[in-house]
């Protein structure tokens, strides 16, 4: 009996349809299809491919309305917020379309006795395993690269959103690429993870927790196949005394709220001085206060619902256990008593090692605030992490922040007096339980292909 999936409105808990899950036969023949054009796509021109990445980002351009919209009914990303998703999954593919050729072109070297080619060649099927948050752009992200690297894709997307999953499919081919270069599977993360073992899967690509990304890793690892891992964070942004701190709320409340909280790459500690901590903290809540949580659909709302309901009792649960072990409840905490799955913005201080505020990641609108009493001491606290994705430095010395930065901050990505998400021309990926593997910058399009190298002997007259 084929096994349904519901899909469901956060914003009012209603159904918004359902769909049919692919049976084991199906998913492993969509993989076989997935090599069939492989085989030919590995063999066309970089030409071919830059110009189907721009009909792509054309395309999504022009169903920008309808793919934003779809984000808010599924997963309930404040539209503004969905169709800024949109360009910029159009962005990446434009870079993509104008950078291949660069960067996957061969190279040229010397050795002793002859001369070398390096080549940069495609490996075949790469499974992408990607979560709901950022549903086209997490499948964009990394399709795109290893699309115009000349592999294929198949991808597993997470359940809540397999209207996004279908309609990702229709742009690919509707954009003019052939049929089976890319494919989106509605299958069940056991399906996913049997796919791991078919002998035509040559790489698999995660976003989501470290725990399971963790044993998709040892998976892949048993086989002798590559990954890359993205895996979440706990950031820590750091509040210097010399800090702008009107730029440094605004920035924070925006890394921490963007997309309703749920984001990998956002801020969730906030690490203050002390000589300017009640400055901070003070400012930070009256502005907390003053967002609007409610209709993702509407231009004044600020935050909307959780993307499903057991997320949201699982960040309450964990603002609980914060506030039993001693952490200060100043805004928000409780789940209101309404249709949907929202949770308000909610402030914690006084937080300390062995609290899930400090040593979890909460996937929501919980804001943690952690005294330091010097910048020393604020980077110690910023680096007494098991993850490392993303993080910031607030100073007006930007010279000394960059410093920081660069020789002590212990993270693939760092903002100063900013936030930012990723940018298509910038690597993005991290270290430690945040993973490993980079993407975005070019550096995506190298992570499955084989770096082959042909040595020519120069023979003598």
């Amino acid at each position: 009996m084929t096994e349904t999936v519901n899909t469901y409105n956060p914003a009012t808990g209603e159904k918004i349809d359902h769909y049919h899950l692919l049976s084991q036969a199906d998913a492993e023949y969509a993989v076989t299809r997935s090599q069939e054009a492989f085989l030919t796509w590995r063999n066309t021109s970089f030409e071919t491919r830059a110009k189907l990445f721009e009909n792509l980002a054309t395309l999504m351009e022009t169903r920008i309305d309808d793919l934003a919209g779809l984000m808010t009914r599924e997963m309930g990303k404040v539209n503004a917020q969905g169709k800024q998703e949109v360009q910029l999954c159009a962005e990446i593919c434009r870079y993509t379309a104008k950078h291949g050729a660069e960067v996957l072109q061969d190279e040229h070297r010397i050795f002793d006795g002859g001369r070398a080619i390096i080549s940069y060649q495609p490996i075949g099927v790469v499974l992408g395993i990607q979560p709901w948050n950022f549903p086209l752009y997490q499948v964009i992200r990394y399709s795109a690269s290893n699309i115009m690297a000349g592999n294929t894709t198949v991808l597993k997307h997470a359940q809540n959103v397999f209207g996004m999953a279908v309609a990702i499919q229709q742009l690919f081919e509707d954009a003019g690429f052939p049929k089976n270069v890319y494919q989106s599977l509605l299958i069940s993360g056991s399906t996913a993870s049997s796919l791991i073992k078919h002998k035509h899967v040559r790489g698999v690509t995660f976003t989501g927790s470290d725990k399971v990304g963790k044993q998709v890793a040892e998976e892949a690892a048993s086989m002798s196949k590559k990954t890359v891992m993205e895996l979440g964070s706990n950031d820590a942004y750091v509040v210097l005394s010399d800090a702008n701190i009107e730029n440094a709320v605004d920035m924070c409340i925006q890394g921490r709220v963007i997309n309703n909280g749920e984001t990998c790459v956002a801020a969730k500690r906030f690490v203050i001085e002390d000589s300017v901590y009640e400055s901070f903290r003070d400012k930070f809540v009256e502005k907390c206060k003053a967002l609007k949580v409610g209709d993702p659909t509407r231009s004044d709302t600020d935050l909307g619902p959780m993307a499903r309901e057991d997320l949201r009792d699982e960040l309450h649960e964990q603002v609980k256990a914060s506030k039993d072990s001693g952490a200060k409840l100043t805004l928000g905490g409780e789940i209101p008593d309404s249709a949907g799955y929202f949770y308000p913005v909610t402030v914690l201080e006084n937080v300390n090692p062995g609290m899930p505020a400090y040593d979890d990641e909460l996937f929501g609108p919980v804001a943690s605030l952690i005294r330091a009493s010097d910048d020393k001491e604020a980077m110690k606290i910023a680096n007494d992490s098991r993850y490392g994705l993303g993080g910031g430095i607030f100073s007006e010395d930007v010279d000394k922040a960059v410093e920081l930065a660069r020789d002590e901050f212990d993270t693939g990505m760092v903002n100063i007096n900013g936030y930012s998400l990723a940018q298509p021309n910038l690597p993005f990926g991290g270290v430690k339980d945040s993973g490993y593997g980079r993407e975005h910058g070019g550096y995506g399009m190298r992570e499955f292909v084989n770096i082959k190298t042909i040595m020519v002997t120069e023979q003598s007259a």
